[in-house]
């Protein structure tokens, strides 16, 4: 299933057309032997162990759960792109406790099914989420410890599928004015679990991170370089960080764009051109981390706890703002970032399993809605286009409905919704503006 995109751009500007996404995941030939997989032999393997973020829900709010045959229906279609572990984010709502049975069920009916699970446990400053005018970001939430004690109790009963356990998603960086807490608060949790692994509580073999921006862990500004933090790089197993461009195409657009020299390339060329330094731009703040890392004299794994690119939005990425959110580039970064993981021996979440309208609940065009490689219509992007033609999808539904494509599979109709980035002028004329 494995094809090159690059090569498929240079047949589009030929042919005016025909351009598809290579496959998502590499699937190993051999049935895997995997009664004593670690976490370690997961992240440190993305060919055979690729990795997506997933939740599962379908309505416009987290009140209706996933049901255990929606998630099953789930892991069957995930398990079918060749992933083997997903990333979770709490455990104070159901939907975590029925996903792991749901796995579960699904190995005692098919011994050969394999699935794991990153599990995240929720962390909030005090006074998070309440109408107290300060948030106290030295203290805990009354609620971080039950949720430390509910991932505890999970993690107990099923050592086979969770792998890892992260505490907090993105709690510590400072752009999160709702919830975020200083790394002290997160040290003494990941000491707390490391301690738990000691006391022979939880296997050995379980692996404790925090799984944060790529500021979060030293590779931005000065402001968070704090003992704490380096105490917590000490601690955690390994460091997940998350890393997206395409944010920052907004936020941060000096990779982004249209050069003054590139002014004289096809269309085609320009957005291949904004595309790979998109990836670098994610890759630099990758290494940054690792910098930063090694300056303190700690040698551990660093892998990808998040990474995406959205295909809608009517903000900030979309026609009106970056012009950066379209299935052809999304699927086109997809593809960059799985090369480079697989490339480098590192674990890459990426971000997410299915598009959420939960999300961002009051404009269904906002891109956190739209981050998924299977939309709500159960349409596979297009960077999973071939997948559908493979026949990978074949017998499998998601709410009562098989995986089709999305645009009928009309190259045609897609590219017409793909947009050329702006040029260096427009931007900053828009940065002007704001």
């Amino acid at each position: 299933m494995k094809h090159s995109l690059t090569h498929r751009i240079l047949t589009f500007m030929v042919l005016f057309g025909a351009v598809t996404i290579a496959g998502c995941c590499n699937q190993s030939d051999e049935t895997n032997k995997h009664t004593d997989v670690t976490a370690e032999d997961i992240l440190s393997d993305p060919i055979n162990y690729p990795a997506i973020s997933y939740s599962g829900y379908r309505e416009i709010t987290r009140d209706s759960v996933p049901s255990i045959p929606e998630l099953k229906e789930d892991m069957k279609i995930l398990s079918a792109m060749g992933i083997k572990i997903v990333r979770t984010y709490n455990v104070y709502l159901d939907a975590v406790p029925r996903l792991l049975q749901a796995i579960r069920e699904i190995k005692e009916a098919d011994p050969d099914f394999e699935m794991y699970v990153m599990m995240g446990a929720w962390i909030d400053a005090k006074n998070a989420w309440t109408d107290e005018p300060e948030r106290i970001r030295d203290e805990d939430s009354p609620r971080n410890a039950e949720e430390i004690d509910r991932a505890v109790a999970l993690a107990q009963e099923y050592p086979e599928i969770v792998k890892v356990i992260a505490v907090g998603n993105e709690a510590m960086v400072h752009w999160q004015t709702e919830y975020w807490v200083e790394p002290g608060i997160i040290l003494r949790w990941v000491n707390h679990l490391q301690n738990l692994k000691k006391e022979g509580e939880l296997p050995e073999s379980l692996w404790i991170t925090s799984s944060d921006n790529f500021a979060s862990w030293g590779g931005g500004s000065e402001s968070y370089h704090k003992e704490d933090l380096n105490e917590l790089i000490n601690a955690v197993d390994y460091i997940s960080m998350h890393t997206y461009p395409m944010h920052d195409t907004h936020y941060n657009p000096d990779f982004w764009g249209v050069r003054d020299d590139e002014a004289d390339l096809s269309d085609m060329e320009k957005i291949e051109s904004a595309m790979q330094r998109s990836l670098n731009y994610a890759t630099s703040q990758y290494q940054s981390v690792v910098d930063y890392m090694e300056s303190l004299g700690v040698s551990k794994e660093v892998h990808i706890g998040e990474t995406g690119w959205a295909t809608v939005s009517n903000e900030f990425y979309g026609p009106e703002g970056s012009r950066a959110t379209d299935e052809f580039k999304s699927a086109r970064y997809h593809e960059l970032i799985r090369e480079w993981s697989e490339e480098n021996g590192v674990s890459v979440f990426y971000f997410e399993a299915f598009d959420e309208k939960w999300k961002d609940a009051q404009n269904q065009l906002g891109s956190e809605n739209h981050f998924g490689l299977i939309n709500l219509q159960s349409q596979a992007k297009y960077v999973l286009w071939d997948e559908v033609d493979a026949g990978v999808f074949d017998g499998l539904t998601r709410d009562g409905m098989p995986i089709t494509k999305t645009f009928d599979g009309d190259i045609d109709s897609l590219m017409n919704t793909v947009l050329v980035p702006p040029t260096d002028a427009e931007i900053q004329s828009k940065q002007e503006e704001e």
